[in-house]
């Protein structure tokens, strides 16, 4: 049966747009605030929503996202609060899709059984799990699509032609490009390479790509929602939340609006990347 990611990809699609995928660490700087965002992000223009996981050591990710996990934890999230927040999120938005993002120790040590019925529940669609190579697909991956959870995963660019089907096998949902090598949060510079990458992705699997890593500003996102189905933005989100709190960590008048805003900015840039409405349309809009 298809899940609000695939219903989501494939409408978008027919619109002739890429989806914005926004991250936001759950419980970050607490939950009431956490819960707040989240139910801001589509109305600002999220398509898709990830939601991290807090972990302690979270290796794939820059200062920012790590300081968010932390602060996260500090506030007393844990992964029940977790699968908590994105319920109470759902009672009210039964349409954009909530992946979880993060680190298989939590989901280990909660028990996989018990997670994925829970996650399942919670109205949780999809799992970003990046410490879970293909070779284990048997410890999470294969349970989880057996439960009808999306199961993402990362290709980066150094997974050339030979290892992408390994990686491929049990993906769906979406497939996650990591646009550069190196953590959360570096810049992107390299557009063309990036574009080259996502055709080459594209000769292996019919599943959308979404681009991630360095998207800082709108600007950023429409040069990679011109060629690929979806543009992640997560290190600047959690950074204009981290700004907007006092020197205790504490969130403010400003905070929801800070992470929205944000993301408003850069939905319009993914919104405005391609012509739409053939030649005609897209000659108007030049020159106006």
């Amino acid at each position: 049966m298809p899940t609000r990611i695939d219903d989501r990809f494939a409408a978008l699609k027919k619109e002739g747009r890429a989806a914005l995928v926004t991250f936001v660490m759950a419980g970050d700087p607490d939950l009431a605030t956490s819960l707040d965002i989240l139910r801001g992000l589509p109305g600002a223009g999220a398509d898709v929503i990830e939601v991290g996981m807090p972990f302690t050591d979270p290796m794939a990710d820059g200062p920012a996202i790590q300081a968010a996990g932390l602060r996260a934890l500090k506030a007393g999230t844990t992964l029940k609060k977790t699968l908590k927040l994105v319920a109470d999120f759902r009672a009210g938005d039964n349409a954009t899709p909530i992946v979880l993002m993060g680190y298989y120790n939590p989901i280990y040590v909660y028990g996989v059984d018990a997670f994925l019925r829970d996650a399942r529940a919670a109205g949780v669609d999809g799992l970003i799990v990046v410490d879970l190579p293909p070779e284990e697909d048997a410890e999470l991956c294969v349970p989880a699509r057996s439960a009808g959870l999306n199961f993402i995963r990362l290709a980066t660019p150094t997974t050339d032609d030979k290892r992408l089907p390994k990686v491929l096998e049990n993906t769906s949902g979406f497939v996650y490009y990591v646009s550069l090598t190196g953590i959360t949060g570096a810049a992107l510079a390299d557009y063309a390479g990036v574009s080259q990458a996502v055709a080459r992705i594209k000769r292996h699997t019919a599943l959308p790509i979404a681009v991630g890593f360095g998207v800082k500003n709108a600007e950023n996102a429409a040069e990679l929602a011109r060629n690929a189905d979806g543009v992640v933005v997560g290190t600047a989100l959690v950074q204009a939340l981290k700004a907007s709190l006092d020197a205790e960590g504490r969130a403010g008048p400003s905070s929801v609006g800070a992470v929205t805003g944000l993301v408003a900015s850069i939905a319009e840039g993914v919104r405005d990347a391609r012509p739409k409405g053939g030649f005609m349309s897209w000659l108007t809009r030049l020159v106006s």
